[in-house]
C-alpha cells in the first residue's frame, strides 16, 4: 500500500510530501559509527529512527536500498582538520594494526544492532576501502577550481564556493561571516586560505598508521569527503534520503553538500533527515561527566550509571516514545517506565494469539467498532505524519486496553465481533513487530519454559497442592512474571508486577 508520506526535511526547514526520485526504488544513505570504541545509546537512537523510517517505506511498497558507511579512517579528534585520527590514536594506545580497531568495534556494533532488532544495511562500506574514490573527488573538485594544495593536503575552498553559490549554510542555517568568532584556532590554520576551508585530503607525517598514494604524496581522506563518495558510488549523483544525527549537521553534513555541488551539481540528497541528541539523566551525554552508557553495558547491567540491565527492545521502546526529532532523556526512570509499557504490547501480542474467533458473525457494538477502527487509522496517520512513532504507540495502547478487556472478560469475543478480530489480527502485530520491530525475539526461549512451568502450576493447582502452587508463584514473581488466576483458567503476563 501506498501511503501519503510527509517528512521533515532538514534543509528545506518544513515538512513535505515524500516523492521518490524513482517511482520504485528509495536511495537511503545514513551515517554510520566511527569504529573506535563501543556502540552507545547516542548511536542506537539513530539507528532505530530510520529502522522505523526504511521499515515504514517498505511497507508503503518502495524497495529501500539502504547504505550505511563505518568511517574507519580520516575522522580526527573534535571533528576537525588537526590532531590524531580516532581509530589510529585507539590502535596506538593498544598496540596494535588500526584494521583490528575497526574490525573489533564493527562486530560489536553489529552486534548490538542485531540485538535492537535493526534490519541489516543492503552495503555496509568501510571508508577505508574507497580511497581512490576519495582522490577522485579531491581531483574533480580540484580541476574545477574550488580546492587548492598546501604542503601535501587538499582544502575546499569555501569562501570561493559561497560566493558564487551562495550555499554555505543551506543545512545548518550557519553564517560564514559569523563561524570565524566561533571556530576554535588550529595549529594548521595558517596553511589555509580561509579558516573555514575544510580538509579533502590531509598529508600524513612519517610516523602515522594510516596512509596511502595519492597525487599529493602519501596521506588520508577527510572525514568529510567519504560520505560524498560512497553515496555516489551506490545511490548516485542524487538520491532520496540522506541520514544522521543533529549533531552531524555541522561541519560533516554541510560540507558533503558543498562538495556535491561542485562535483555533481545537486545537494547529494533531495531530503535530509535528522535525529535529535539523547542525554542522561537531564545531561548531555558525555564521557567527561561520567554518564557515557554503551549499549553493551546498558544490555548486561555493567553500567556505572543504571543499577541494573535493561533488554534491548526496552530500550527501542524508549527511544520510540519520543518523537525522532526531540531531544530524550535515558534515565533508569525512564528505562523502567518503558520496560512496563514493552511488556504491556507483549502481553496483548501473547493474548491475541490464544484468542480464537466466535463461532457467530454477530457485529461488534459500535463504540468497540470505532474504537478499534479508529485507533489503527490513527497508528498510519501518525507514521504518514513524519514517522510519529510516540503518537501511533499511543494508538495502539488503546488497542492493547481492549484485548486486556478481553483476557480480564469484562467484554467477549461475541461483544468484538469476527470483524474487529480481523481487523485487529491483521494490523496490531504487524505495526508493532514489521513497522516498529517491537518484537518478542528475546522472550521466545523464555516463553516455552514458562508455558512448560504453567503446566506444573496447573496441574498442582487441580490436585489442591498449595505448597507447590505458592513455590512456582512465587518463584516466576521473582523473575519478572506474573500468574493470573481466572474462574475456569490461568495465565500469565510478562514484566507486570
Amino acid at each position: 500500500m501506498r501511503q501519503q508520506v510527509h517528512l521533515y526535511n532538514s534543509i528545506k526547514r518544513k515538512k513535505e510530501l515524500f516523492e521518490s526520485i524513482n517511482d520504485k526504488r528509495v536511495g537511503i544513505y545514513v551515517c554510520g559509527p566511527t569504529v573506535y570504541g563501543p556502540a552507545h545509546v547516542g548511536h542506537a537512537r539513530s539507528a532505530i529512527t530510520f529502522d522505523v523510517i526504511i521499515r515504514y517505506l517498505n511497507c508503503c511498497g518502495y524497495n529501500v536500498k539502504f547504505i550505511r558507511n563505518y568511517t574507519d579512517v580520516g575522522h580526527l579528534e573534535h571533528d576537525a582538520d588537526d590532531g590524531d585520527d580516532k581509530v589510529a590514536k585507539q590502535a596506538r594506545n593498544e598496540h596494535v594494526d588500526p584494521m583490528e580497531i575497526a574490525q573489533r568495534y564493527i562486530n560489536s556494533y553489529r552486534r548490538d544492532m542485531q540485538l535492537l532488532n535493526i534490519l541489516p544495511p543492503n552495503i555496509e562500506p568501510q571508508a577505508s576501502g574507497y580511497i581512490q574514490e576519495q582522490i577522485a573527488i579531491t581531483e574533480d573538485i580540484i580541476s574545477k577550481g574550488f580546492a587548492y594544495e598546501r604542503n601535501g593536503s587538499v582544502y575546499f575552498d569555501v569562501r570561493k564556493y559561497h560566493n558564487e553559490y551562495g550555499t554555505y549554510g543551506i543545512l545548518s542555517g550557519r553564517n560564514i561571516d559569523e563561524l570565524q568568532q566561533e571556530t576554535r584556532r588550529l595549529n594548521n590554520q595558517s596553511e589555509k586560505n580561509y579558516f573555514a576551508d575544510f580538509a579533502l585530503w590531509k598529508v600524513a607525517t612519517p610516523q602515522h598508521i594510516m596512509q596511502w598514494k595519492s597525487p599529493w604524496g602519501m596521506g588520508f581522506p577527510g572525514w568529510h569527503t567519504e560520505c560524498v563518495a560512497l553515496g555516489y558510488k551506490y545511490l548516485g549523483k542524487l538520491f532520496d534520503i540522506h541520514g544522521g544525527g543533529i549533531d552531524l549537521k555541522f561541519p560533516h553534513h554541510e560540507c558533503e553538500i558543498a562538495q556535491s555541488q561542485i562535483a555533481f551539481g545537486s545537494n547529494l540528497a533531495k531530503y535530509w533527515i535528522h535525529n535529535n541528541l539523547v542525554n542522561i539523566r537531564d545531561q548531555k551525554m558525555s564521557k567527561s561527566l561520567n554518564n557515557f552508557i554503551t549499549l553493551q553495558d546498558l544490555f548486561d547491567g555493567t553500567s556505572t550509571v543504571l543499577s541494573r540491565p535493561f533488554a534491548p527492545m526496552v530500550l527501542r521502546f524508549l527511544i520510540l516514545q519520543t518523537h525522532y526529532r526531540s531531544t530524550i532523556d535515558i534515565s533508569e526512570t525512564a528505562l523502567k517506565s518503558a520496560e512496563i509499557g514493552y511488556y504491556k504490547l507483549i502481553n496483548s501480542l501473547k493474548i491475541l494469539e490464544e484468542i480464537q474467533s466466535c463461532d457467530d458473525n454477530k457485529t461488534s457494538e459500535q463504540e468497540i467498532n470505532e474504537i478499534i477502527t479508529n485507533n489503527i487509522e490513527s497508528c498510519f496517520e501518525s507514521l504518514n505524519d513524519d514517522f510519529n512513532t510516540a503518537k501511533c504507540l499511543a494508538s495502539l495502547f488503546d488497542i492493547s486496553k481492549i484485548l486486556n478487556d478481553l483476557a480480564n472478560s469484562k467484554i467477549s469475543i461475541h461483544d468484538l465481533g469476527n470483524n474487529n478480530m480481523s481487523l485487529i489480527k491483521a494490523n496490531y502485530p504487524f505495526i508493532i513487530k514489521e513497522i516498529l520491530g517491537l518484537d518478542a525475539h528475546d522472550l521466545v526461549r523464555q516463553k516455552e519454559y514458562i508455558d512448560l512451568i504453567m503446566k506444573l502450576y496447573i496441574q498442582a493447582k487441580n490436585d489442591k497442592n498449595y505448597n507447590q502452587v505458592d513455590f512456582i508463584r512465587n518463584n516466576l514473581r521473582m523473575m519478572g512474571i506474573k500468574i493470573c488466576d481466572y474462574k475456569n483458567s490461568s495465565s500469565w503476563n510478562y514484566g507486570e508486577k
